[in-house]
């Protein structure tokens, strides 16, 4: 339940901190005091967007900040899925900022609006006179109905498997679609890859093969240089072996003349058997050495082939086509697996749809069960609140399909008059009629729902007098169960309030600025009093007041 509100800067509201307490609380004030004012307020830490047309001081942020008693609620798991330390008084605190940046946080921790707005569903349920509007919405009809029968844990299993199911179907429509495109282009696929596996491409072949190819393209000129270096080294006359072994010669006829003799005949005889051996290796080179026209047309065919295959598939290597060979390799082994795939998605579809639809039909029943005890309590409460002729019935039909509540769709009719037709809320009810069967409706789901806080924001238009009174009765019931703040301008309703706090405005020469005070006994009597006969108090209207609170307290 809300424990403590804190307002600063927001409308005309300098400054305002509001102690709440479990039951019936009463809001009231005059018209433009700032009672709707008090509701944006509360909004903004519910996850309503805001901006600087908030602030009451342009200069200054906006800060609202709610303390919250949670310890019955079992909200310990909304706390670790955020990953937010638990707390079962948490603050939730909500900052427009000058700039027109928005702040939120529970526990001082940062958290987006999204987060906020979820936790905000799970504390208060803030209903304004507009909302009446909703009891013609099947979704809320819904939502209502399932409160009463209290099949939440049951409604979010089948969601869940809901979910499932329809991730299943994308994926399955998804797949069958590629599977479509991707059959149409398989013999292309097949076509290529034939055509590159029949190349057998081989990684390097392509650098291996330009270099052969220079080879024997100049064997000729490569032949004569082989042919005139061996002729250098060991030709007849002045080659490069017989200048050495002249100057070997040289060397020895003045050893006995010099101390180095020995050395350097050993390095020039070194050098003869170093270049005799050169001599040799190219002279066998030489001769193994041949032009092979043969080879040279194999060698360019080859080579034309791969810069050939290169040019078609827009690849400047032999390594980018072997990755595409491996490419579409692994595209054909894909859509040929196309129909296991399928296949298995199709098997999981149908288990899940089956597990689907029995817990659709489980729905079912429990909604068909609640029906008929939902619409005489209906029935009996708008007796209560002043429409003893009033008729409520609800209409459940089987739906061929599943949505997101099941499988089966529910219709709320009305009518206020006795032997009138029942139709569709929203072609009968008026106003009243529609706040007083709303109050039915939220006052048999608040039994089941857990919500720890309901706000009324003058549930109550469109009744007065003795209809006036039974509303009230059937909301102070409601706070017997949980915490309920009621906005309201009926002095029947009022009077059943636990706890009174008076909304006010006060006027200087630059602003107004609005505030809040509990009443306390007298106080309260004498508001109740100006509730029934105006700003004159008369003592009828005082007496008028005891009695109504006589009544409550």
């Amino acid at each position: 339940m809300l424990s403590n509100l804190l307002v600063e800067n927001y409308a005309l509201i300098s400054k305002l901190e509001i102690e709440f307490r479990k039951g019936l609380t009463i809001i009231t004030g005059e018209t433009g005091a700032g009672k709707s004012i008090l509701l944006g307020a509360l909004s903004l830490i519910l996850g309503r967007r805001a901006d600087t047309s908030v602030l009451l001081d342009k200069e200054r942020k906006c800060i609202v900040e709610g303390i919250f008693d949670i310890r019955h609620y079992n909200l310990e798991s909304f706390f670790t899925e955020k990953e937010l330390d638990y707390d079962d008084q948490p603050a939730v605190r909500r900052e427009i900022l000058a700039t027109g940046k928005s702040r939120a946080f529970i526990n001082d921790v940062p958290v987006n609006l999204d987060v906020l707005t979820e936790f905000g569903l799970k504390l208060i349920d803030i209903h304004s006179q507009h909302q009446n509007l909703n009891l013609a919405d099947s979704l809320f009809q819904m939502k209502a109905m399932d409160s009463y029968a209290r099949s939440h844990e049951l409604l979010e299993s089948y969601r869940s498997h809901f979910h499932a199911y329809r991730e299943i179907q994308k994926k399955f429509r998804i797949m069958s679609d590629e599977a479509d495109r991707s059959r149409s282009d398989l013999d292309y696929f097949q076509f290529q890859f034939a055509q590159l596996e029949e190349a057998k491409l081989v990684e390097g072949e392509q650098e291996e093969l330009e270099f052969e190819l220079e080879k024997l393209t100049h064997s000729e000129e490569i032949k004569n240089g082989l042919s005139s270096a061996t002729m250098l080294l060991q030709g007849e006359g002045s080659s490069a072996l017989q200048l050495l072994k002249d100057s070997l010669g040289s060397i020895n006829r003045i050893g006995k003349f010099l101390d180095e003799n020995a050395r350097l005949a050993e390095r020039i005889e070194s050098a003869y058997i170093e270049i005799k051996d050169v001599a040799h290796d190219i002279a066998t080179l030489n001769e193994q050495l041949y032009f092979d026209p043969d080879r040279l047309t194999q060698v360019s065919d080859r080579l034309n082939l791969l810069y050939n295959l290169e040019k078609k598939h827009r690849v400047s290597t032999l390594s980018e086509l072997i990755a595409l060979r491996k490419h579409l390799q692994e595209k054909i082994e894909e859509i040929n697996s196309y129909d296991f795939q399928l296949g298995d998605l199709e098997k999981d579809l149908l288990e899940t749809r089956g597990r689907l639809s029995h817990l659709a039909d489980s729905l079912f029943r429990r909604r068909h069960d609640a029906i008929a005890p939902f619409e005489k309590q209906v029935v009996e409460m708008l007796t209560e609140v002043g429409l003893p002729n009033a008729g409520f019935s609800i209409v459940h039909e089987k739906l061929d399909d599943f949505n997101e509540t099941g499988s089966d769709k529910i219709q709320f009719l009305f009518t206020a008059n006795r032997n009138m037709p029942l139709q569709d809320i929203a072609r009968v009810a008026s106003g009243g009629e529609l706040s007083r069967l709303m109050l039915c409706v939220k006052s048999l789901m608040s039994d089941s729902t857990g919500l720890p806080t309901i706000v009324f924001d003058e549930i109550d238009t469109g009744v007065s007098g003795e209809t006036a009174e039974k509303v009230g009765n059937i909301i102070r019931r409601m706070a017997e169960k949980m915490q309920i703040i009621n906005i309201t301008h009926l002095p029947q309703v009022a009077s059943k309030g636990k706890y009174h706090y008076l909304v006010y405005k006060t006027d200087d020469e630059k602003t107004s600025v609005t505030r809040m005070k509990l009443l306390n006994p007298a106080e309260r009597r004498i508001e109740i009093a100006k509730m029934l006969s105006g700003e004159e108090v008369t003592n009828a209207a005082l007496e008028n007041a005891r009695v109504l609170l006589g009544d409550s307290e």
